[in-house]
Protein backbone atom coordinates (compact mmCIF):
# COMPACT_ATOMS: atom_id res chain seq x y z
CA UNK A 1 0.00 0.00 0.00
CA UNK A 2 1.30 3.48 -0.94
CA UNK A 3 1.18 5.97 1.93
CA UNK A 4 2.76 8.81 -0.03
CA UNK A 5 0.32 11.47 1.17
CA UNK A 6 1.15 10.76 4.82
CA UNK A 7 4.86 10.56 4.01
CA UNK A 8 4.65 14.14 2.72
CA UNK A 9 3.84 15.50 6.18
CA UNK A 10 6.27 18.30 6.94
CA UNK A 11 9.19 17.66 9.28
CA UNK A 12 8.84 21.23 10.56
CA UNK A 13 5.65 20.89 12.60
CA UNK A 14 3.04 18.62 14.08
CA UNK A 15 -0.54 18.44 12.85
CA UNK A 16 -3.76 17.59 14.59
CA UNK A 17 -5.57 14.65 12.98
CA UNK A 18 -8.37 17.03 12.08
CA UNK A 19 -5.95 19.15 10.01
CA UNK A 20 -5.06 16.29 7.65
CA UNK A 21 -6.34 16.35 4.10
CA UNK A 22 -8.96 13.79 3.10
CA UNK A 23 -6.32 11.78 1.23
CA UNK A 24 -3.96 11.81 4.22
CA UNK A 25 -6.75 10.87 6.58
CA UNK A 26 -7.76 7.97 4.33
CA UNK A 27 -4.19 6.68 4.33
CA UNK A 28 -4.06 6.97 8.11
CA UNK A 29 -7.35 5.10 8.47
CA UNK A 30 -6.08 2.34 6.18
CA UNK A 31 -2.75 2.05 8.00
CA UNK A 32 -4.39 1.83 11.41
CA UNK A 33 -6.99 -0.65 10.14
CA UNK A 34 -4.23 -2.91 8.79
CA UNK A 35 -2.59 -2.81 12.22
CA UNK A 36 -5.87 -3.80 13.85
CA UNK A 37 -7.07 -0.48 15.26
CA UNK A 38 -10.80 0.39 14.98
CA UNK A 39 -10.37 3.34 12.61
CA UNK A 40 -13.93 3.26 11.27
CA UNK A 41 -14.84 3.65 7.62
CA UNK A 42 -11.92 4.25 5.27
CA UNK A 43 -13.52 7.38 3.87
CA UNK A 44 -11.15 10.25 4.65
CA UNK A 45 -13.60 11.82 7.10
CA UNK A 46 -12.56 12.97 10.56
CA UNK A 47 -14.53 11.62 13.48
CA UNK A 48 -14.29 10.01 16.92
CA UNK A 49 -13.27 6.57 15.60
CA UNK A 50 -10.14 7.74 13.80
CA UNK A 51 -9.31 10.13 16.66
CA UNK A 52 -9.58 7.33 19.23
CA UNK A 53 -7.73 4.83 17.02
CA UNK A 54 -4.80 7.23 16.67
CA UNK A 55 -4.78 7.84 20.43
CA UNK A 56 -4.64 4.05 20.99
CA UNK A 57 -1.76 3.72 18.56
CA UNK A 58 0.17 6.55 20.24
CA UNK A 59 -0.36 4.93 23.65
CA UNK A 60 0.75 1.51 22.40
CA UNK A 61 3.95 2.81 20.77
CA UNK A 62 5.42 5.61 22.91
CA UNK A 63 6.71 8.17 22.73
CA UNK A 64 3.73 9.56 20.91
CA UNK A 65 0.97 12.10 21.17
CA UNK A 66 -2.60 10.96 20.69
CA UNK A 67 -3.65 14.46 19.71
CA UNK A 68 -1.18 15.16 16.91
CA UNK A 69 0.76 13.48 14.12
CA UNK A 70 4.20 14.38 12.79
CA UNK A 71 6.80 12.94 10.44
CA UNK A 72 8.38 10.83 13.21
CA UNK A 73 5.00 9.22 13.96
CA UNK A 74 4.48 8.49 10.26
CA UNK A 75 7.93 6.86 10.09
CA UNK A 76 7.03 4.67 13.08
CA UNK A 77 3.71 3.76 11.46
CA UNK A 78 5.43 2.79 8.20
CA UNK A 79 8.01 0.69 10.05
CA UNK A 80 5.29 -1.30 11.78
CA UNK A 81 3.49 -1.83 8.50
CA UNK A 82 6.72 -3.02 6.86
CA UNK A 83 7.22 -5.49 9.70
CA UNK A 84 3.84 -7.02 8.91
CA UNK A 85 4.94 -8.00 5.40
CA UNK A 86 5.80 -11.71 4.99
CA UNK A 87 9.52 -12.35 4.80
CA UNK A 88 9.14 -15.68 2.99
CA UNK A 89 6.59 -16.93 0.48
CA UNK A 90 3.78 -19.00 1.92
CA UNK A 91 3.17 -22.49 0.59
CA UNK A 92 -0.53 -23.14 0.05
CA UNK A 93 -0.04 -26.33 -1.97
CA UNK A 94 -0.81 -28.64 0.96
CA UNK A 95 -2.99 -28.41 4.08
CA UNK A 96 0.16 -28.44 6.21
CA UNK A 97 1.56 -25.51 4.25
CA UNK A 98 -1.65 -23.53 4.65
CA UNK A 99 -1.79 -24.26 8.38
CA UNK A 100 1.76 -22.94 8.73
CA UNK A 101 0.78 -19.86 6.70
CA UNK A 102 -2.15 -19.22 9.05
CA UNK A 103 0.13 -19.59 12.07
CA UNK A 104 2.68 -17.18 10.63
CA UNK A 105 0.04 -14.61 9.65
CA UNK A 106 -1.50 -14.81 13.12
CA UNK A 107 1.85 -13.99 14.68
CA UNK A 108 2.41 -11.11 12.25
CA UNK A 109 -0.96 -9.62 13.11
CA UNK A 110 -0.53 -10.05 16.85
CA UNK A 111 -2.60 -13.19 17.47
CA UNK A 112 -0.02 -15.13 19.46
CA UNK A 113 -1.81 -17.57 21.75
CA UNK A 114 -1.76 -21.17 20.55
CA UNK A 115 -5.41 -21.54 21.52
CA UNK A 116 -6.39 -18.60 19.30
CA UNK A 117 -4.32 -19.87 16.40
CA UNK A 118 -5.86 -23.33 16.79
CA UNK A 119 -9.35 -21.86 16.52
CA UNK A 120 -8.50 -19.94 13.35
CA UNK A 121 -7.05 -23.10 11.80
CA UNK A 122 -10.16 -25.04 12.78
CA UNK A 123 -12.35 -22.37 11.20
CA UNK A 124 -10.41 -22.46 7.92
CA UNK A 125 -10.66 -26.26 7.99
CA UNK A 126 -14.44 -26.09 8.35
CA UNK A 127 -15.07 -23.18 5.98
CA UNK A 128 -13.10 -24.82 3.16
CA UNK A 129 -14.60 -28.29 3.70
CA UNK A 130 -11.23 -29.57 4.93
CA UNK A 131 -9.39 -28.63 1.71
CA UNK A 132 -7.57 -25.60 3.12
CA UNK A 133 -8.15 -23.94 -0.26
CA UNK A 134 -10.12 -20.68 -0.58
CA UNK A 135 -13.63 -21.51 -1.82
CA UNK A 136 -16.76 -19.67 -2.88
CA UNK A 137 -20.12 -19.84 -1.19
CA UNK A 138 -22.13 -22.81 -2.56
CA UNK A 139 -18.93 -24.03 -4.24
CA UNK A 140 -20.27 -27.59 -4.38
CA UNK A 141 -22.87 -26.65 -7.00
CA UNK A 142 -22.20 -26.94 -10.73
CA UNK A 143 -22.75 -23.18 -11.20
CA UNK A 144 -22.61 -21.43 -7.82
CA UNK A 145 -22.48 -17.98 -9.42
CA UNK A 146 -25.82 -18.48 -11.21
CA UNK A 147 -27.35 -19.95 -8.06
CA UNK A 148 -26.24 -17.04 -5.90
CA UNK A 149 -27.30 -14.46 -8.48
CA UNK A 150 -30.81 -15.86 -8.30
CA UNK A 151 -31.04 -16.69 -4.59
CA UNK A 152 -29.08 -13.81 -3.06
CA UNK A 153 -29.45 -10.70 -5.23
CA UNK A 154 -29.10 -8.61 -2.05
CA UNK A 155 -25.37 -9.24 -1.88
CA UNK A 156 -24.52 -10.68 -5.32
CA UNK A 157 -21.79 -10.59 -6.67
CA UNK A 158 -20.20 -10.00 -3.27
CA UNK A 159 -20.97 -13.44 -1.96
CA UNK A 160 -18.77 -15.51 0.32
CA UNK A 161 -15.23 -16.23 -0.81
CA UNK A 162 -12.01 -17.31 0.85
CA UNK A 163 -10.69 -19.27 3.81
CA UNK A 164 -13.58 -17.63 5.65
CA UNK A 165 -16.53 -16.33 3.70
CA UNK A 166 -16.06 -12.62 2.97
CA UNK A 167 -19.52 -11.26 2.07
CA UNK A 168 -21.19 -7.90 1.24
CA UNK A 169 -19.86 -5.08 -0.91
CA UNK A 170 -18.86 -2.87 2.04
CA UNK A 171 -16.50 -5.57 3.29
CA UNK A 172 -14.99 -6.17 -0.15
CA UNK A 173 -14.46 -2.43 -0.44
CA UNK A 174 -12.86 -2.11 2.99
CA UNK A 175 -10.43 -4.99 2.52
CA UNK A 176 -9.69 -3.84 -1.02
CA UNK A 177 -8.58 -0.48 0.35
CA UNK A 178 -6.44 -2.10 3.03
CA UNK A 179 -4.74 -4.42 0.56
CA UNK A 180 -4.49 -2.03 -2.38
CA UNK A 181 -6.58 -4.37 -4.53
CA UNK A 182 -9.83 -3.56 -6.33
CA UNK A 183 -11.98 -6.27 -4.78
CA UNK A 184 -15.13 -4.38 -5.75
CA UNK A 185 -14.38 -4.48 -9.47
CA UNK A 186 -12.97 -8.01 -9.23
CA UNK A 187 -14.40 -9.80 -6.18
CA UNK A 188 -12.78 -13.08 -7.28
CA UNK A 189 -9.49 -11.65 -6.02
CA UNK A 190 -10.73 -12.59 -2.57
CA UNK A 191 -9.98 -16.19 -3.56
CA UNK A 192 -6.25 -15.49 -3.87
CA UNK A 193 -4.64 -17.31 -0.94
CA UNK A 194 -2.55 -14.39 0.35
CA UNK A 195 -5.54 -12.04 0.26
CA UNK A 196 -7.82 -14.59 1.85
CA UNK A 197 -5.22 -15.30 4.53
CA UNK A 198 -5.00 -11.66 5.56
CA UNK A 199 -8.80 -11.38 5.70
CA UNK A 200 -9.17 -14.52 7.81
CA UNK A 201 -6.76 -13.33 10.48
CA UNK A 202 -7.63 -9.64 10.39
CA UNK A 203 -11.36 -10.32 10.64
CA UNK A 204 -10.87 -12.45 13.74
CA UNK A 205 -8.50 -9.92 15.32
CA UNK A 206 -10.62 -6.82 14.73
CA UNK A 207 -14.17 -8.18 14.76
CA UNK A 208 -14.87 -6.88 11.27
CA UNK A 209 -17.09 -9.85 10.39
CA UNK A 210 -19.64 -9.74 13.23
CA UNK A 211 -18.28 -7.26 15.76
CA UNK A 212 -16.89 -10.12 17.89
CA UNK A 213 -13.14 -10.74 18.12
CA UNK A 214 -11.28 -13.94 18.87
CA UNK A 215 -10.02 -12.43 22.15
CA UNK A 216 -13.64 -12.02 23.30
CA UNK A 217 -13.79 -15.80 23.68
CA UNK A 218 -10.23 -17.11 23.69
CA UNK A 219 -7.47 -15.54 25.78
CA UNK A 220 -4.89 -16.49 28.40
CA UNK A 221 -7.63 -17.31 30.93
CA UNK A 222 -10.23 -19.08 28.82
CA UNK A 223 -10.75 -21.02 25.60
CA UNK A 224 -14.46 -20.86 24.80
CA UNK A 225 -14.17 -22.56 21.44
CA UNK A 226 -17.94 -23.02 21.13
CA UNK A 227 -18.91 -19.37 21.45
CA UNK A 228 -15.90 -18.25 19.41
CA UNK A 229 -18.00 -19.23 16.40
CA UNK A 230 -19.89 -15.97 17.02
CA UNK A 231 -16.93 -14.21 15.41
CA UNK A 232 -18.06 -15.69 12.07
CA UNK A 233 -21.57 -17.09 11.95
CA UNK A 234 -23.60 -17.28 15.14
CA UNK A 235 -23.39 -20.80 16.54
CA UNK A 236 -23.59 -22.62 13.21
CA UNK A 237 -21.59 -25.87 13.54
CA UNK A 238 -20.08 -24.41 16.71
CA UNK A 239 -19.60 -27.72 18.54
CA UNK A 240 -18.03 -29.38 15.52
CA UNK A 241 -15.54 -26.55 14.98
CA UNK A 242 -14.76 -26.42 18.70
CA UNK A 243 -13.81 -30.10 18.65
CA UNK A 244 -11.49 -29.47 15.71
CA UNK A 245 -9.91 -26.56 17.58
CA UNK A 246 -9.15 -28.82 20.53
CA UNK A 247 -7.45 -31.28 18.18
CA UNK A 248 -5.39 -28.58 16.49
CA UNK A 249 -4.37 -27.08 19.82
CA UNK A 250 -2.76 -30.39 20.76
CA UNK A 251 -0.74 -30.29 17.52
CA UNK A 252 0.33 -26.63 17.19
Amino acid sequence: MDFSKLAAISKDRSFSIEELTADQLTELQIALAILGYPAGDLDGLYGPKIRNAWAEFAADFPPGDGDVIDSDAVTKLQRLLDERKPTIANDFSTPAGTIEAIRSECLRQGIVLKSQIAYLVATADHETNHTFKPVTEAYWLTDPDAYLRERHPDYYPYYGRGFVQLTWKKNYEKYGRMLGKDLVANPSLALEPEISLFILVHGFKTGLFTGRTISDYVDAQKADFVNARRCINGLDKAEEIAARAVNYLARI
